[in-house]
């Protein structure tokens, strides 16, 4: 089972940009389809991006297409969230998660294929 935690977060003014870490232990990072998901106070959980074993294929969800990019590095079992152009709307604990050893990570947006999630980390957009 592999266990994951994340770093990064913080308060950023609007227009600002973060770096979000993922670090995984234990397990096989390199077999797991990753994510990002996020969970704004009041709201349910929402996917944000995943991204393939290989790190070859991602997706977005559309409120940070073109401004928030995934990426991993299998050799030192990380993936990370860069995020651009940060709006208040993005105000939230970002939770990174690994898809089940089957799962694609065209599958993982629901939450239903994830097997693993991290404890979070707060990002904090003033306006």
């Amino acid at each position: 089972q592999v266990q994951l935690a994340e770093s990064g977060g913080g308060l950023v003014q609007a227009g600002g940009s973060l770096r979000l870490s993922c670090a995984a232990s234990g397990g096989t990072f390199g077999a797991h389809a990753m994510a990002w998901f996020r969970q704004a106070p009041g709201k349910e959980r929402e996917f944000v991006a995943s991204i393939s074993w290989s790190g070859r294929e991602s997706i977005y969800a559309d409120a940070v297409q073109g401004r928030f990019t995934v990426s991993r590095d299998n050799v030192k079992n990380t993936m990370a969230l860069q995020m651009i152009n940060l709006k208040p709307e993005d105000t939230a604990v970002y939770f990174c998660a690994a898809g089940n050893r089957n799962s694609a990570y065209w599958q993982l947006n629901s939450g239903t294929n994830v097997g693993a999630w991290g404890q979070g980390t707060q990002v904090t957009v003033s306006s």
